[in-house]
Parts: C-alpha cells; sequence; structure tokens
C-alpha cells in the first residue's frame, strides 16, 4: 500500500507542492488576521484540500499531455506513463477526480469559490500547452500557482474586501475606513503578482536543462526565444522585480522586523539561485529551483505567520 502511494505522489511530484502550498496558507492568514490568523480547522482542512487537489489536477495533465514529448526527452525518459508504470487510464481518473475534488472542496468553502473554480482549473491545466505556441509559457504557469494565494483568500474572506468609495466624505473617519479596506484589498492582488514573477524567474532557470530538447522539436520558451544568456538577465530582473513587491506586500500589511529579516534572506536565496546559474553546470540547476525556492516559500509563510500572530513587536494578542 505504501509503495502504491509513494509510486502516485512521485508521478504528480508531491514534494513540489511546497512552492505554492506556503504562499497559500500566508494569504489564508493574514485574511484571517482578526482571529490571530486561524480561519478554524474546517476552512483551514478545505483549502488544504483544495490546493492538494489542484496541484495533483494540473500536474496530471501536464505529464499525459507531455507523454510523448517526455519518451524522447533524456532528462525524463524515465517517468511513469513513458515507462509503463502508470497506465493512460489511471493518469486520466486521477486528473479527473483531483479535479472533481477541487470543485467539491470549493463548494463547501463559498459561492464565489466555486463559482470560480472551473475557471481556475482551466488556468491550472492550460499551462500545460502553452509550450507548443508561446514563448511566455513561464508567465502562464505563473498565473496558474498565483491562484493558490488568491483562492486562500478567498475562501477566508469570500471577497477581496474593497471598499466602496460611496459616501467615503460622510463622516471624519470614512475615508480612512475606505482608506484601510482598499489597502487590505490590494494585499493579496499585490501577492498574486510577486508569485507570478517569482515563478517566471526560476522557470527559466529550470529551463535551462531543456534548451537543447525544446528547441529541436520546437517548444517554446524564453530560453529558447532569446537565448540563454538574455533570458537568465530577464529572470533576474522578475525576482528583483517580485523582491519589490513582497517588500510592498509587508508594507501594506504593516509587518515589521521579522518579516523585514525574513525578506533578506529571500534576497539572499535569489541572489544563490542566479548565481548557481550563471556560475555551475546544469546539474546544479536542480539545486537551485527546489532547494533554494523552497527555502524561498517556507521563509514567507514562517515570518508573516510571525507577524500576524505576534504584532511586530512579538507580542501575544
Amino acid at each position: 500500500m505504501f509503495s502504491l502511494i509513494k509510486k502516485w505522489a512521485s508521478f504528480v511530484r508531491f514534494p513540489h507542492t511546497v512552492f505554492a502550498l506556503p504562499f497559500a496558507l500566508a494569504a489564508m492568514t493574514v485574511a484571517a488576521r482578526d482571529n490571530r490568523g486561524w480561519p478554524g480547522w474546517r476552512t483551514f482542512g478545505l483549502i488544504l484540500t483544495a490546493m492538494v487537489c489542484a496541484r495533483t489536477c494540473a500536474m496530471a495533465f501536464n505529464r499525459i499531455v507531455d507523454r510523448k514529448f517526455d519518451a524522447l526527452n533524456p532528462r525524463t525518459t524515465n517517468r511513469h506513463l513513458p515507462t509503463g508504470q502508470i497506465s493512460l487510464t489511471g493518469a486520466i481518473a486521477l486528473w479527473v477526480l483531483s479535479g472533481a475534488g477541487l470543485v467539491a472542496a470549493s463548494h463547501f468553502l463559498n459561492p464565489l469559490c466555486f463559482y470560480l473554480s472551473p475557471v481556475a482549473l482551466v488556468v491550472i491545466c492550460f499551462y500545460s500547452l502553452t509550450k507548443r505556441f508561446t514563448d511566455y509559457t513561464h508567465v502562464f504557469l505563473g498565473l496558474a500557482l498565483a491562484l493558490a494565494p488568491v483562492g486562500a483568500w478567498l475562501a477566508v474572506k469570500g471577497e477581496f474586501g474593497f471598499a466602496s468609495p460611496a459616501g467615503m466624505f460622510s463622516s471624519p473617519g470614512s475615508f480612512w475606513a475606505w482608506e484601510q479596506a482598499a489597502r487590505v484589498g490590494v494585499q493579496p492582488i499585490v501577492l498574486a503578482l510577486a508569485v507570478v514573477l517569482w515563478l517566471v524567474g526560476f522557470d527559466i532557470i529550470y529551463s535551462l536543462q531543456d534548451y537543447g530538447f525544446d528547441k529541436a522539436h520546437g517548444l517554446h520558451s524564453l530560453v529558447v526565444a532569446w537565448g540563454q544568456k538574455n533570458a537568465l538577465a530577464a529572470a533576474f530582473l522578475a525576482h528583483l522585480a517580485m523582491c519589490g513587491l513582497l517588500l510592498a506586500f509587508g508594507l501594506l500589511c504593516r509587518f515589521r522586523l521579522a518579516y523585514l529579516v525574513g525578506w533578506m534572506i529571500i534576497v539572499g536565496c535569489l541572489v544563490l539561485e542566479h548565481w548557481i546559474a550563471r556560475r555551475r553546470s546544469l546539474n546544479w540547476i536542480n539545486v537551485a529551483f527546489f532547494r533554494l525556492n523552497a527555502v524561498v516559500s517556507a521563509v514567507f509563510l514562517i515570518v508573516t505567520v510571525a507577524e500576524v500572530v505576534f504584532q511586530g513587536g512579538f507580542k501575544l494578542r
């Protein structure tokens, strides 16, 4: 039984959930700030279920539509579908069931999440097709993963929370109430944009491994279109902008010392990632891709939770 679970988990690369999940949980924590970042076990469980189902659905679809390319690429020939470890019928069943799981979890969260769940399914699966027709496939992957913090935010609040400008001057404090509500409503959008840029940057770096294969088989990416050096420059600029947005997110949330320390650690990880990508062999790309980016997402979650649970000065509410 354990070996069966392990096989299916490796099929969808379950450990890579670490990339999107911490940002979703961080958004959940900020959205539930009035309750020390905790939305309750029911909401937390449904968010976790929706996230796992969405990630599983996206990866299963990716493996299904890319199975012929995986069989040809020396780096991926040992994957489950090309080697017959998992049947195509089984992969399709997992894709359908995980997609249904996302819709079901969204239904129990709130009406808005339920209505948007089919849109989310289209977005997270569509990425796998983009390498066939656009050089900006990395952006589509970023959009797919950016749905994680947005979805978690909506799961807790049921809305973005923007204030209506109507009547904002009707009382002395109404403008400041409007300003606070607008600032809160912008927070998940800024975080989502940061995730998009983060994904764009590290997916470009990851694509370096497949530069020769993609070019030979007519697959698109910025690495193929712009060349490795220019693509790496674009990845660096994306991560630079991402760091700016993460800093802006902290300011919008009025975070303090803990977040600033975490932000500096994140910046250091990204600098190291680009040094590895430029100075070391392609065998080091997995280090830059997995370990360093796992640290980025984990540090972001830890300091965000710390700032919400402790009011900046690490004093319990």
